[in-house]
């Protein structure tokens, strides 16, 4: 059974979102630092990449304007939210800072 977006932006575990686009250089960037932080926490947070050109409608929700864009979502809430590369230790620590809230 295939979770949906939004069942899975509200359960407790924080979920990371990386708004990328394939034609983007910073996206690119982004993807060896997003294997470095999944290594880092594991199973205690989900991170998962919308190409904002095969899902416009999620990017228009939650308006991206530009790519990358990171936001990390919690029980439904957007909690964090950035554009631009985010290096990894950067990132962990703001997963690390949201899972026990």
């Amino acid at each position: 059974m295939q979770i949906t977006f939004s069942e899975l932006i509200q359960g407790e575990k924080p979920v990371l979102v990386d708004f990328f686009a394939t034609w983007c250089g910073p996206c690119r960037m982004m993807s060896p630092i997003l294997d470095e932080v999944k290594s880092k926490v594991g199973d205690s947070a989900v991170i998962i990449k919308i190409d904002v050109d095969k899902s416009p409608e999620a990017a228009a929700a939650y308006q991206v304007q530009g790519v990358p864009t990171l936001m990390l979502f919690k029980k439904g809430k957007v909690v964090w939210r950035q554009s631009g590369v985010v290096p990894a230790a950067q990132l962990s620590q703001i997963i690390s800072q949201h899972q026990s809230i």
